[in-house]
């Protein structure tokens, strides 16, 4: 059974957000004194004395707007109210009783959902603030002051959320979901991709560039696995970033790569690998995830030949040549060609981001290795290795004991590294490889 859902909506600028992240517990939401920062579902965890269920903050609505971004952010805000358990709407208690309040109210009722009002910035203690009695006139009858900046009323009101949520399953979270992001710059299809794997709008999806603004979570099961995708904002460069909202947008994403399993790295078939492409796959590759280069939008080059495909993937490989390791693949989100192929390669890069090798079977390698190529010197003393051992995952890590560090020339580091992916393969992932000098051992 899936844990409860409970949606927070409102017209916007209310402070939905900042509730969101009060009851969460982290800044997973934009919070940011401008209307529509918003856009699409965002979901978070929450726990109240003991119970769990999950939190969605949705765009803000504005009834009988004629404007495609507002269309679209209702339209999610509506979706969240479909499936939502019990629903928490917020309003502004400075501004008082709203036109959009009262429509946004009456959508609501319609609902036939558990409704509570969050009367929110009430945030002075005491006694009760007078502007508040008239948002009574909504009709909704459980109506609790609160302050999602210092959290006063949250208490009383998830006491409300108990009461009118069903009992959660208490199963844990499935450690065998995958964790998926798709990165990549502006405008390369991200949510187009996600919109096509879920089979529904469960993001905008516009031309505009920069209508993603928050890392989004999404729930992906079939018969290769479970899976929590996550579509993120398009990275710009820092000299375009020329607001905070924006700034926000590129932590989020940033954010994004560090809590995945595994990075789609989407990049635009008609542009080819970028200047931006390249350190967007670089913070993927710093950051020791599994990655996938994903050329985007191949049902939109023209004059394909023969071995089009081909020259295209070396192109990309000499461009992303610190990713050697990474699978390319070309699809059309678009048009859902090739789109099927992603989740056996997720799976597998997955795998060999997570291995383990043997103490053993290492150095077997390395004997093998320093026999085929012998160690550097220096000034007359050789470098010796005395033996390597796995120290972690994701990335696989290795630890190499030697006589002295100093002598360890880099061009020797991947020379081992290359014949242990030749043995082991560990395609989709990169390998850290930590040097240490061993005691004082003498040369013989």
């Amino acid at each position: 059974m899936a844990k409860p859902l409970v949606a927070i909506v409102g017209r916007p600028n209310v402070g939905k957000s900042m509730l969101f992240n009060k009851l969460t517990g982290q800044r997973t939401s934009i919070v940011e004194d401008t209307p529509g920062v918003t856009r699409d579902r965002i979901y978070g965890d929450c726990e109240w004395c003991g119970r769990h269920f999950s939190l969605v903050d949705t765009g803000g609505i504005e009834p009988g707007t004629e404007n495609d971004m507002l269309k679209f952010m209702r339209r999610q805000a509506e979706i969240g109210i479909e499936l939502a358990d019990a629903i928490i709407m917020v309003v502004d208690v400075r501004s008082g009783v709203t036109a959009a309040d009262q429509d946004v109210a009456t959508m609501l009722r319609k609902s036939r959902k558990p409704v509570c009002l969050a009367v929110n910035k009430c945030d002075s203690i005491g006694l009760v603030n007078p502007d508040v009695f008239e948002f009574y006139s909504l009709g909704i009858g459980d109506l609790f002051e609160t302050s999602a900046i210092h959290g006063h009323g949250t208490g009383d009101m998830l006491d409300w959320v108990l009461e009118n949520i069903p009992e959660d399953s208490g199963e844990e979270e499935d450690s065998d979901v995958i964790k998926v992001a798709i990165v990549g710059k502006p405008n390369v299809g991200k949510s187009s991709l996600l919109n096509k794997i879920l089979g529904e709008e469960r993001v905008i999806v516009s031309n505009v560039a920069g209508t993603t603004r928050d890392a989004i979570d999404s729930e992906f099961e079939n018969e290769t696995g479970k899976y929590t995708f996550i579509d993120t904002a398009g990275m710009r460069r820092k000299s375009k970033v020329d607001d905070m909202i924006e700034r926000y947008s590129n932590m989020r994403s940033i954010n994004a790569i560090e809590r995945a399993d595994v990075c789609l790295i989407l990049i635009d078939a008609n542009d080819g690998v970028t200047e931006q492409d390249t350190k967007i796959a670089g913070l993927v590759h710093e950051a020791g995830k599994a990655a996938i280069i994903v050329v985007n939008k191949w049902d939109a080059v023209a004059d394909k030949e023969t071995n089009t495909m081909r020259d295209k993937e070396l192109d990309v490989r000499r461009d992303l040549a610190y990713m050697t390791y990474a699978p390319v693949v070309f699809l059309s989100a678009l048009t859902g060609s090739r789109v099927d192929k992603l989740f056996p390669m997720i799976q597998e890069v997955h795998r060999q981001n997570t291995s383990r090798i043997t103490t053993g079977a290492l150095n077997s390698i390395l004997a093998d290795a320093t026999t085929r190529v012998q160690p550097p010197s220096d000034k007359g003393r050789r470098l010796k290795i005395y033996y390597m051992t796995q120290a972690g995952t994701k990335p696989p890590h290795f630890v190499i004991f030697c006589n002295d560090a100093r002598l360890f020339h880099f061009s020797y580091q991947r020379y081992l590294e290359n014949q242990i992916r030749e043995v082991f393969g560990l395609q989709g992932t990169p390998v850290r490889i930590t040097i240490r000098q061993k005691g004082d051992k003498e040369d013989s």
